[in-house]
């Protein structure tokens, strides 16, 4: 993951291992080729999240070696050969566990920061 801009103080770094469960949820919707994915995730963290393709294709490969996601050639939407990833059952397990993860650490930090859920800090 990257940043890139003036508002880099409003982006988050991430946890290693992040980028794998963003993956992992945008293929759920459906399949995608690599820059799609990564202006998914950029698209639905409003903006928050940048997706270094020096990040995303070494993370595609590794979730594909795992069998968590399926690849084969095709077509995209502006007429270019891409390669289009797809969740497998192993994957669509891995993001519910990986989920089940995230929920327990958001509500310890929230515990640990003193917020109920509905506050957010600024």
């Amino acid at each position: 993951m990257t940043t890139q801009d003036a508002s880099n103080s409003d982006r988050i770094a991430l946890l290693q291992g992040t980028l794998d469960v963003l993956i992992l949820r945008t293929l759920v919707f459906g399949h995608q080729h690599g820059q799609g994915i990564a202006r998914a995730i950029q698209q639905s963290s409003d903006d928050v999240l940048l997706v270094d393709h020096g990040s995303l294709y070494p993370a595609l490969q590794r979730l594909e070696k795992k069998g968590w996601i399926v690849a084969e050639w095709g077509v995209s939407a502006n007429n270019r050969r891409a390669r289009f990833y797809e969740l497998t059952v192993l994957g669509r397990e891995q993001l519910a566990r990986e989920t089940h993860q995230w929920c327990r650490l958001a509500s310890a930090m929230a515990r640990v920061l003193g917020l109920d859920g509905a506050e957010t800090v600024r």
